[in-house]
């Protein structure tokens, strides 16, 4: 068993099903791997259909269990379950990211712990198991990686609306309120941000490619610090 074999049936025991081996690598190959590789194709395909995937499991599963809410208030945690930050925060759980085939630069930019590649990888396995494992697989799947955020009410308004939370968090705990600082780097048309947050005696960083993002991010991540969560 080579090395990478060995590493990607790491990754599949976490993900706990069984992905056709090509339809694997497809899903970790990023757009910038595939350009710095004679444009070998890359996993945006799968990424489209595993959003459609994702989307549909939560659905139903919020659906069905909280007949109690109304739309509009199953829309908020619906949204909140399949954002990016959201996303990203079940890519870490897996260790995704040292899976990801990333072209030079994205990779010594800090390509594997950025939050927009993260969830899109994670959309693309999405995707792969649906293709190799069949409907249910993937549905199976998807809802047991983001069971944490379905049964953690709280969960839910900080991956909706990070910022807000973690200022409500800061008041309730007595800390500073939260102090962001933002730098970007790239080309115009692949422009990077990042940004860190401090709270008290807390700091945390995010990435994103606006602004907004990398704070939302920066805000989830101290959110969880602060709450003494497992992120």
């Amino acid at each position: 068993m080579t090395d990478v074999t060995s590493r990607r049936s790491v990754l599949t025991d976490k993900l706990g099903v069984e992905i056709d081996p090509e339809l694997l690598s497809l899903a970790l190959t990023h757009r910038s791997y595939a350009y710095e590789h004679g444009q070998v194709p890359h996993n945006e395909r799968l990424e489209f259909l595993g959003d459609s995937v994702l989307g549909q499991a939560v659905t139903v599963r919020l659906f069905t269990a909280h007949p109690e809410l109304e739309e509009g208030a199953l829309a908020k945690r619906r949204a909140s379950v399949v954002s990016t930050v959201a996303l990203a925060e079940v890519a870490r759980g897996i260790g995704l990211g040292d899976h990801v085939l990333l072209g030079r630069g994205e990779d010594q930019t800090g390509g594997r712990d950025k939050d927009s590649i993260l969830a899109d990888t994670m959309e693309a396995v999405i995707g792969a198991t649906f293709l190799s494992a069949g409907p249910d697989a993937a549905t199976a799947m998807v809802l047991r990686l983001v069971e944490p955020l379905l049964a953690d009410p709280e969960r839910h308004g900080a991956a909706m609306d990070p910022k807000t939370s973690l200022q409500e968090l800061a008041a309730r705990t007595g800390a500073t309120p939260p102090v962001y600082s933002v730098i970007s780097a790239g080309p115009d048309h692949d422009r990077r941000f990042t940004a860190t947050v401090s709270v008290g005696e807390v700091s945390a960083e995010g990435t994103g490619s606006s602004k907004k993002q990398a704070e939302m991010a920066a805000a989830l991540r101290a959110w969880h610090m602060i709450s003494n969560d497992d992120f």
